[in-house]
């Protein structure tokens, strides 16, 4: 069941989480050196990477689902969920680099804005007086850090929302692969059929989530919100992104059945 096949696309799948993950710290970089549209620029390289890991996966867990319509893959519904898994453990990862993210974000930022490009501040990073500093900004989780994000109330109603949303994104492509595994006669049709899936999360993200952010973003750079609260807001994001990685294994074999069935309609 698990094999360098599999072991592939996890680690590609992990890389994807992670980075998109890890664009809360860019943000949250750019509230304390008060230049959120650098570090929102800044976040193009962290896109880069997970459009990069996309393309180098879809190919990958492709062949998964030809060897599985084949019958030489019994186990397909189980590698799916180990492709969640590894989804998890990206956005994990991303949560204990958190911290040490944020620190190298400000530093990021404010040499993006001496260097005027980003091979320029590539350049500047990479001399070895910086590499050597570069330790300095290590800081791993603490149990501080935890109790703080349950301090001054939760934005529950963002959370749970963000909750959906990552969840939807996590299986709807794996959905859609499933769908053409379950239904070969329309197996073009449910492979095609991720925007069925990811639309909804998407119109999640787009209307309710991101415009609730950048408000509260620009909040704070008006003074109208502390930094502190803004750390919490952001932390609570990560964290359910996480919880979003964990539904996302319940909606795994529901949505590939919809997904059937609305492909069986047309």
């Amino acid at each position: 069941m698990f094999s360098l096949s599999l072991a592939l696309p996890m680690i590609f799948t992990m890389l994807i989480h992670a980075t998109d993950s890890l664009s809360y710290a860019l943000r949250l970089g750019g509230l304390r050196t008060r230049r959120i549209a650098l570090a929102i620029s800044l976040a193009g390289i962290l896109l880069l990477v997970s459009r990069t890991s996309n393309m180098a996966q879809g190919p990958m867990i492709g062949s998964l689902v030809d060897s599985a319509t084949h019958g030489a893959n019994p186990h397909f519904a189980a590698q799916l969920h180990w492709l969640m898994g590894a989804a998890t453990l990206g956005t994990a990862l991303a949560i204990l680099c958190f911290p040490t993210m944020v620190k190298l974000s400000s530093r990021m930022v404010v040499h993006f804005e001496a260097a005027g490009s980003i091979p320029g501040m590539v350049r500047q990073l990479l001399k070895r007086s910086k590499l050597r500093n570069a330790t300095y900004y290590i800081t791993p989780p603490s149990w501080e850090m935890a109790k703080r994000l349950v301090q001054h109330g939760m934005p529950r109603r963002l959370m749970l929302l963000n909750v959906a949303v990552t969840a939807i994104y996590t299986t709807g492509v794996l959905s859609s692969l499933y769908a053409a595994y379950l239904y070969p006669d329309q197996a073009v049709a449910a492979s095609q059929s991720t925007g069925l899936i990811n639309g909804m999360a998407t119109i999640l993200l787009t209307i309710l989530v991101d415009p609730r952010i950048s408000l509260l973003s620009d909040r704070s750079l008006r003074g109208e919100i502390r930094l502190d609260r803004m750390n919490q807001i952001y932390g609570c994001m990560l964290i359910s992104r996480l919880f979003g990685t964990l539904v996302a294994q319940l909606l795994l074999i529901p949505l590939a059945y919809w997904i059937g069935w609305i492909v069986s309609m047309m």
